[in-house]
């Protein structure tokens, strides 16, 4: 009987309300500097116009900006503070140039020997513009040449050609031993 008794309590615990949830906020986290811990992560933004969607060609994409992590987080492995006044640096781009004037020379005459093979360039960019011309022109006589030579040939086989037909039509010449200006023939005048 006693069983009996413990069902309705069953049924009354069941028909009661859930307890709320309550979210307490959190005391933010003290900003800590991680830089000597871990690298940031780069991320780099790209403006991509419209453009239709590679996988549906039912689909076109509007001009929009995409971000792209280049470089994820990563842990610096590099040894930490050695003494108390060093520190390595993170990366080559985040530290600044170290300037003192041997470097400073290095770059001036960098800069100066650079000026030098820009003229250089330019020269030399004009000087094989000149040979391209004499190139050409010199193509062009040769072309000439070639058309003159075989003109002069062509005009030397008419030349032989018309010897050879004037010594045919003319009959060699019988002396009779008299020079006068008579002419041979009675009949002509």
């Amino acid at each position: 009987m006693k069983i009996l008794h413990l069902i309705p309590l069953l049924f009354l615990t069941a028909c009661s309300t859930a307890p709320k949830l309550t979210l307490m906020p959190q005391q933010p986290l003290s900003p800590t500097d991680n830089s000597a811990v871990r690298y940031p992560e780069v991320i780099h933004a790209y403006h991509v116009g419209r453009y239709a969607d590679p996988n549906d060609g039912l689909v076109m994409h509007e001009q929009h900006v995409v971000y792209r992590v280049e470089e994820n987080t990563r842990w610096d492995l590099h040894s930490g503070a050695v003494g108390a006044d060093f520190t390595v640096p993170r990366d080559a781009a985040f530290s600044p140039v170290p300037v003192n004037e041997a470097i400073l020379a290095e770059v001036n005459s960098q800069r100066l020997a650079t000026a030098q093979i820009m003229v250089q360039a330019r020269m030399l960019s004009a000087a094989m513009a000149q040979v391209h011309n004499a190139l050409q022109e010199a193509n062009t006589n040769l072309q000439q040449t070639v058309v003159l030579r075989a003109m002069v040939g062509d005009l030397k086989q008419r030349l032989a050609a018309l010897e050879t037909a004037q010594k045919q039509q003319t009959p060699p010449s019988t002396s009779t031993g008299t020079s006068t200006n008579e002419s041979a023939d009675p009949m002509t005048p």
